[in-house]
């Protein structure tokens, strides 16, 4: 369980003499807890929580804990591999990009820019000079085939907060530290410590709530580690969010507990809002989710009722067939009930830097755009300049000249995480070239021609780009490397040639696609990214912006530009005591920006300047929903036996990432990748628990997994945790292969996909349940 971390690795009287202790953040989930370091020389000899740090106070999960590991990993890729005759080769970089140049540019010149395409993977965000860089690169490469894990977790958010308030990342986060109702619905902060929502320590904040009197609500399947500690929780059919949350705003309308308060002046659209939910009604949506028709009329007047309440809808709402209709849903009962952007509420944060809600005239803006191209195969649209993830492997099959040929990813595991991952894997295998920046030899970069490794977390700067957007309070971090790269290579004899900083190895990318080939300096490539980038400014300005950054290089100059710019800049020295990377680097904790503040109508960026409720493809949604409730009305029992099994996924506190399985840290203790079922429908199956499982899915594939018994789980529904799947050939994962579980995206049909957005549908899977016919387990 999440608990404060004082040490790790630590015997009570330990001391640090002769350690040099620093400070960083860990990178491997949005909290981004502040942790203290004690280094000797290059080796980590403990990390724990950093009790000055501004935003975690000294919190710590077990995945910061296990930095260490990470950083001494054996596994770890710590130089280039070029595949030749079919074997890996360890090179030196010089020799990894040229063999970049020599392969990827002839393909591009005869097949066209489309040709190549980009991942973009998770654990990339949460490093500063990757995803700096990624834009750059995506540009530079001008293919329309451009994927990230944001369309296997995330988009349907995105294109909501899009709609209603103009800009994509405008996500409202709840104010926790100030609310009396906190309402969770698919999200389990006690594991995850907030996704899109960075909220760490959620266990102390949690039970401050209930101490001043508030109260939780969890809306799950499952009764998940943060429903058992909630005041209530409710356990729907899977994938009926969208009825659930219709139902309790047309009842929100319906008995006169709509109170708009100060949004009523810039709020439209709520006319269509209430005819499209007017089909939802209280008895229909509870036979539809398997509930009583008291529980939704008893949560919508609850939510009325609060002095203050905030829902956060997350992964279990986005990986649904209207994955977008219930994030908009979520958003429109904040503003029916007089919570959004009031502190309690749903609150939107002031990022130091690179938000779009805090530049340009405040108020309005140019909207959001959607769909300008489409994917070639199966015509899905663009949303925020990509294409769904569900739809690489089908864009590799194409049997089209100018079908996708070369892939670059980064720090990202398609193989695994991407819908029907065996699929996945064939195409894999059918490009012409596939470059990976990675730091293992996993279950995709296997089947690279290049892999260029990155340093250890602890050898670059970190700064939050994307999680300060989400914050429930406002604060600037930045931490510098705290171990130079040439130490990093010194552990493999090779100082001449160190690791390069992730900035350096996108600029290099970019140079090479750009046609500057290989060799060209990274600062004259970045410098001259820069200037684009500050083109529509007078030469004069960017000439003056240039030379005041020109001290710095890489991602530490942009996030300088970025932060002095910014709202709470120092503008250049314009605005004295504002913020700089210098001011920065010398609060090692962080600066403190305070809590979140009413940030209406100014926030908006809508071309209205209102918070547009009523758009067509979301009120078509609803559309589409209540046809379905009408067709299905009287078919659902509530204890699901309208069809076998609904799986549904898992988010685990120790391995939230497929790499993480390679972490010794977070692998002990018991086995997690297991299959949960409620008791009674185990005994139904004559499943033993620790016995064998054989799940099937409509794609009729089949994967044997061990069964855990828990009554955590909804009756009718079970529980899959994702990212596992390891023990392929070729791989170098020592650790995650001793430990291999299956994919659950083995299970998963890339056809099967959210309308707007084309987010993967991963949750809520229609499967057959089993005893396995091959016996007992693996004792592996």
């Amino acid at each position: 369980m999440n608990r404060p971390t004082d040490d790790t690795d630590q015997q009570p009287g330990e001391a640090d003499t002769g350690h040099r202790l620093a400070h960083h953040a860990c990178p491997l989930c949005e909290a981004g807890c502040g942790v203290e370091v004690a280094l000797d020389g290059d080796r980590v000899v403990r990390i724990r929580g950093n009790r000055g740090d501004v935003s975690s106070h000294g919190f710590l999960c077990p995945k910061g804990a296990a930095l260490k590991d990470l950083h001494h990993d054996p596994d770890r890729l710590r130089r280039p591999l070029v595949k030749r005759n079919g074997v890996f080769e360890e090179v030196s970089f010089d020799e990894a990009f040229a063999e970049i140049e020599r392969r990827l540019v002839p393909l591009r010149a005869e097949h066209g820019d489309a040709a190549c395409g980009l991942v973009i993977g998770n654990p990339a965000v949460h490093r500063t000079g990757t995803v700096l860089y990624a834009l750059d690169l995506a540009a530079a490469l001008g293919s329309p085939n451009v994927f990230s894990s944001a369309s296997l977790d995330q988009m349907p958010k995105h294109l909501a907060a899009g709609r209603l308030f103009g800009d994509f990342y405008s996500v409202p986060v709840p104010d926790i530290d100030r609310t009396e109702l906190l309402v969770l619905i698919g999200s389990n902060p006690m594991v995850s410590n907030g996704s899109m929502w960075t909220v760490p320590d959620f266990p102390r904040r949690a039970a401050a709530l209930r101490e001043r009197g508030g109260r939780t609500i969890v809306i799950d399947p499952r009764r998940t580690e943060t429903a058992e500690r909630a005041d209530h929780h409710v356990a729907p059919w899977p994938g009926t969010d969208v009825f659930l949350l219709a139902a309790v705003v047309r009842t929100l309308l319906a008995e006169g507990l709509v109170d708009l308060g100060r949004l009523e002046p810039f709020v439209t659209g709520l006319d269509a809002v209430a005819a499209a939910t007017a089909p939802f009604t209280i008895e229909l949506a509870a036979q539809r989710c398997g509930l009583d028709a008291g529980t939704i009329s008893w949560l919508a007047r609850t939510i009325a009722a609060a002095p203050s309440a905030s829902i956060h809808g997350r992964l279990g709402t986005c990986v649904q067939p209207y994955g977008t209709a219930v994030s908009w849903l979520v958003d429109v009962i904040h503003v029916l009930t007089g919570n959004l952007d009031r502190p309690g509420g749903a609150m939107f944060a002031t990022p130091p830097a690179f938000a779009a809600n805090t530049q340009g005239p405040p108020g309005s803006g140019a909207g959001i755009v959607t769909g300008r191209y489409a994917s070639k195969v199966s015509g899905a649209p663009e949303v925020m300049g990509q294409l769904p993830m569900a739809c690489l492997a089908e864009e590799i099959e194409s049997t089209d000249p100018d079908r996708l040929r070369a892939l670059i990813t980064l720090a990202a595991n398609p193989a695994l995480s991407a819908p029907d991952s065996d699929r996945t894997t064939a195409a894999l295998e059918r490009l012409d070239l596939l470059v990976c920046l990675d730091v293992h030899l996993n279950e995709t970069t296997r089947h690279a021609d290049v892999i260029i490794p990155a340093r250890s977390p602890f050898a670059e700067s970190h700064f939050d780009v994307f999680f300060s957007q989400y914050a429930t309070r406002n604060t600037a971090r930045f931490h510098r490397a705290v171990i130079a790269p040439s130490s990093v290579a010194a552990d493999r004899h090779d100082a001449d040639d160190p690791v390069p900083a992730d900035w350096e190895s996108m600029v290099r990318l970019i140079a090479i696609v750009m046609g500057r080939g290989a060799d060209a300096s990274p600062d004259d490539v970045d410098e001259m990214l820069l200037r684009s980038m500050l083109g529509p400014m007078p030469a004069d300005a960017v000439d003056g912006i240039l030379a005041a950054t020109a001290g710095r290089r890489g991602a530490d100059r942009r996030l300088d530009l970025a932060i002095r710019s910014g709202p709470f800049g120092d503008q250049f020295g314009a605005v004295p005591g504002g913020l700089s990377l210098a001011r920065l680097e010398d609060s090692p904790d962080g600066i403190d920006l305070g809590p979140l503040v009413a940030r209406l109508p100014d926030a908006l960026r809508t071309v209205s300047g209102t918070i547009e409720l009523a758009h067509d493809d979301l009120l078509g949604e609803l559309t589409r929903a209540a046809n379905e409730l009408e067709d299905r009305s009287g078919s659902d029992a509530a204890d699901g036996s309208r069809r076998p099994f609904v799986l549904i996924g898992r988010r685990q506190l120790r391995s939230n990432n497929s790499w993480m399985h390679n972490v010794a840290g977070l692998m002990r203790g018991r086995p997690r990748f297991t299959l949960q079922i409620h008791p009674d429908d185990a005994s139904a199956l004559d499943l033993d628990d620790g016995g064998l499982a054989r799940v099937t899915s409509l794609t009729g594939r089949s994967i044997d997994v061990p069964v855990e018994h828990h009554d955590a789980m909804r009756p009718g529904v079970v529980s899959l945790p994702h990212g596992w799947g390891h023990g392929q050939p070729g791989t170098r994962l020592a650790i995650a292969n001793g430990q291999p579980g299956q994919s659950l995206n083995s299970l998963t049909d890339a056809d099967d996909r959210e309308h707007l957005t084309g987010t993967a549908v991963l949750s809520g899977i229609d499967v057959r349940i089993e005893r396995s016919p091959t016996g007992a387990p693996d004792a592996g």
